[in-house]
């Protein structure tokens, strides 16, 4: 062997604040700080990994005691020390280190510098055993703190620091590096490999540069595509996810359901196919609209392909799609079945376009149908031979007060006196038979009335 391997993240570690990408607001700040010499005795560098928190704490720190520093090793001066406080978190840890503070520096170093890594992961013993110093420190030491998690240090600590937030790089700076480094190593490149390696990154540059020697090592004659990059990484290309996402608009579910087993069965992550289909719907949202284009994370070739294919589409639909897929990420780890889980929701997705349709013949029209005719009732004709009978009005029936103490109504005794008979009562009748007939039996007599 010639040599060992040196990782790109490595040999094109930045040398200088103006080699630092995408941290602009930081670099100048400590730029400024340095010809102004009003540079503080305690920085905290917080952001997300690989962004460029240590590479700008060993820039600085080179900076201050004038030393150029080299391509690929760590410093190497007497004066500057790197602490690793996930491995060294213990109270003894940073004890030594104060006792180290006392020794001025050596050789031509005018600073000692101190850069803790992973300070979060201090024990709260350490933390405050390391209070006192970082608040009076000597004149000629500087600590660097970096970390990660900004949240998990203590409050003490945060107020005694300058603090500096690193945020992650873009997309396109990240493209744009990858190209350099390409050139530079003579590799072919897609842009659409570079694109894919820039978005799996997300927003960490040495993760991408990590990826990117990986599937060069992969590649043949370091021609990088990204047909090897999807297999190597188990991913399906963006024909895929078109055609898939063009069945399931069409509610043929079969062929959906068919292209899906296919591609777990080739091994690919059912939770990473799903999170991939959520982020081509998103494309396909996003190309509906020339503005939005430059978003996706892909060659001009591919995004003219998308903004083609999203004309095809509703927002309704993908965004109902968009909705299912979230959904089904959500409740993935909880599921049982992860396969049948995923295919329920692929079968949703197929219904949402049929149900657009039925809302849309079901729904009724905004005009009111004519309110029919009524139809006249005709009289029918007098029959011949009988003259027409006069109608008489019915029977008033009035009811007596159920109060038996109540005087009855003139209308009442009206009709009382109109239903008397004029004939004389059956008592007079029975005294006129006695009298007739004196030896006959009065039961006799009843009966003949």
């Amino acid at each position: 062997m010639k040599g060992s391997f040196l990782a790109s993240a490595r040999k094109y570690r930045p040398l200088d604040f103006e080699q630092v990408l995408g941290q602009s607001h930081v670099t100048q700040t400590l730029e400024n700080a340095l010809k102004q010499d009003q540079l503080a005795q305690a920085l905290l560098f917080t952001g997300p990994r690989g962004v460029g928190k240590t590479t700008c704490a060993r820039i600085l720190a080179h900076r201050v005691n004038g030393i150029r520093p080299r391509v690929g090793e760590p410093p190497s001066s007497l004066n500057i020390f790197e602490l690793d406080a996930a491995s060294h978190n213990s109270v003894e840890d940073i004890r030594s280190l104060t006792e180290q503070v006392r020794i001025p520096p050596q050789g031509d170093g005018t600073r000692k510098v101190y850069i803790i890594d992973e300070v979060h992961m201090l024990s709260l013993q350490a933390f405050n055993a390391f209070l006192k110093t970082l608040e009076e420190p000597p004149s000629y030491v500087i600590f660097i703190l970096a970390t990660t998690e900004k949240n998990k240090v203590l409050p003490t600590i945060l107020s005694r620091c300058q603090i500096f937030d690193f945020k992650r790089i873009r997309r396109e700076s990240i493209v744009l590096h990858l190209q350099k480094i390409s050139e530079e190593e003579q590799v072919v490149a897609e842009e659409d490999a570079l694109h894919a390696i820039a978005q799996r990154a997300e927003g960490s540059l040495r993760d991408a540069l990590s990826l990117y020697d990986m599937l060069v090592t992969f590649s043949p004659n370091k021609h990088l595509s990204y047909q090897q990059l999807s297999d190597t990484l188990s991913l399906c290309d963006h024909d895929f996810y078109l055609q898939l996402i063009d069945r399931l608009y069409e509610g043929d579910y079969n062929s959906s359901l068919l292209s899906w087993n296919e591609a777990f069965e080739r091994g690919m992550d059912l939770l990473s196919l799903i999170n991939d289909l959520a982020e081509n719907l998103r494309h396909l949202l996003l190309a509906q609209t020339k503005e939005a284009l430059n978003l996706l994370p892909m060659g001009v070739e591919n995004r003219e392909k998308y903004a083609s294919s999203a004309r095809s589409y509703s927002n309704a639909f993908l965004l109902e799609a968009l909705n299912l897929c979230a959904t089904c990420e959500q409740g993935y780890k909880q599921a049982k079945h992860p396969l049948l889980w995923t295919e329920i929701t692929l079968l949703q997705i197929s219904h949402l376009n049929k149900k657009a349709k039925v809302s849309t013949t079901s729904t009724p029209s905004d005009t009111p149908k004519p309110l029919p005719t009524p139809i006249a009732e005709k009289e029918s004709p007098p029959r011949e031979g009988k003259p027409k009978e006069p109608i008489t009005p019915p029977l008033r029936i009035h009811k007596a007060s159920t109060d038996p103490s109540s005087p009855p109504t003139k209308e009442f005794k009206k009709e009382k006196d109109d239903r008397s008979p004029s004939s004389p009562s059956a008592k007079d009748k029975l005294e006129d038979l006695k009298g007739k007939y004196p030896d006959a039996d009065v039961e006799g007599l009843k009966r003949l009335l």
